[in-house]
């Protein structure tokens, strides 16, 4: 098992940077269920116990409208780091809208 400031220290190497919206699982390579045109930019803080917060949501339009959203990727400089499953509402809206909340949204290093 790492220590918390093990985690922190191998978090901040990550330069996370970008955010991708799938319909389905991501794969182990990031690149199953891709919602078209999704990979925007996202910023993150700095690590602490063990997890890095998104620090602003991070929008998108021109979606499908209803398109289903199950899981987020996470990457730095086009290398697909992680994925997360999502809860909670899982489509873009009538609008073709979906929103990334900041501070809910979280990549962290947990003991397995």
């Amino acid at each position: 098992m790492f220590s918390i400031e093990a985690k922190n220290a191998m978090l901040n190497v990550l330069k996370v940077d970008a955010i991708q919206l799938h319909s389905g699982p991501p794969g182990p390579a990031g690149a199953d269920n891709i919602v078209a045109n999704t990979f925007l930019d996202g910023t993150f803080s700095a690590a602490s116990n063990a997890e890095r917060i998104l620090l602003a949501d991070v929008n998108y339009a021109g979606l499908k409208p209803l398109q289903p959203i199950t899981h987020i990727s996470f990457w730095a400089d086009s290398v697909f780091l992680a994925c997360s499953e999502l809860s909670g509402d899982r489509a873009a809206n009538a609008a073709g809208e979906y929103t990334i909340k900041a501070v809910s949204t979280k990549i962290g290093i947990a003991d397995s």
